[in-house]
């Protein structure tokens, strides 16, 4: 039981790495806040975690909407009466553009849900965080936010711009006893390509990404991404503050 009398909100828990996260934090003892924009897949992932014994409660909602990331630290807070981590783990795609071709609507989307989201959940949860002692903020994030071939501009953008966040945040807090670290995911079996559109997808863009993703030495599973989170998340990486970790199987070393 590692994070026996935690409490913790992730996010994107409806599915991919958020839902394997939920469950695995469950049966590791927290107190799960699962938060979700899709009412159907959140609905599944607490009957699951409820099923096999855990504890959660879901919210609905949009982090890229500041009154929803309030709604999710609050209901941690008035449900639970703490919160001691955070899993900024919800994201969206491009479509593989360059910087000559995206489009206003993708830079909002996706900066919304990648960056914006995440730092309004991060400004929230780290007052609690510090009045209570301390806790753990364990970030998403991707090889594209340590390389430039693995997406297009704007989600590779939005992943350099978390993992600023995350630094900054280990700088600022961890005297306060506030960590936080991001995982760079690599190649990932997760349903995100489903946020993109296929018909908005630019081919030029799209065939440099690919060329990039030809080199990967191997893709990962949800459940590998978690398990890296719920150490991060635990007592036991208590020391490491403000690391950006590959979980890629190697290809960030090519």
């Amino acid at each position: 039981m590692r994070l026996e009398g935690k409490v913790a909100v992730i996010t994107g828990a409806g599915s991919g790495m958020g839902r394997a996260m939920a469950n695995l934090f469950a049966a590791e003892g927290a107190k799960v806040v699962a938060a979700e924009w899709n009412e159907t897949t959140l609905a599944e992932v607490v009957d699951e975690v409820k099923a096999a014994g855990g504890e959660i409660v879901g919210v609905q909602g949009d982090v890229s909407k500041l009154e929803d990331c309030r709604r999710i630290v609050e209901t941690a807070t008035a449900t639970y009466g703490r919160l001691d981590v955070l899993c900024n783990n919800a994201g969206v795609m491009d479509n593989f553009a360059g910087v000559a071709d995206f489009s206003d609507e993708l830079l909002e989307r996706v900066f919304g849900i990648n960056v914006y989201g995440p730092m309004y959940l991060m400004r929230l949860a780290v007052p609690v965080m510090v009045a209570q002692g301390g806790g753990s903020i364990v970030v998403t994030a991707s090889v594209a936010g340590i390389k430039g071939g693995a997406a297009g501009v704007v989600y590779t953008a939005s992943k350099h711009a978390i993992v600023g966040a995350t630094k900054s945040t280990a700088w600022q807090y961890g005297q306060k006893g506030v960590r936080c670290n991001a995982i760079a995911a690599g190649g990932v079996e997760t349903n995100i390509m489903s946020s993109v559109d296929p018909s908005k997808i630019e081919p030029a863009g799209a065939e440099r990404c690919q060329f990039g993703a030809s080199i990967i030495p191997a893709m990962l599973k949800a459940g590998d991404i978690a398990d890296l989170a719920l150490f991060l998340a635990s007592d036991e990486s208590k020391m490491i503050n403000g690391a950006i970790i590959p979980a890629d199987a190697g290809w960030s070393a090519a």
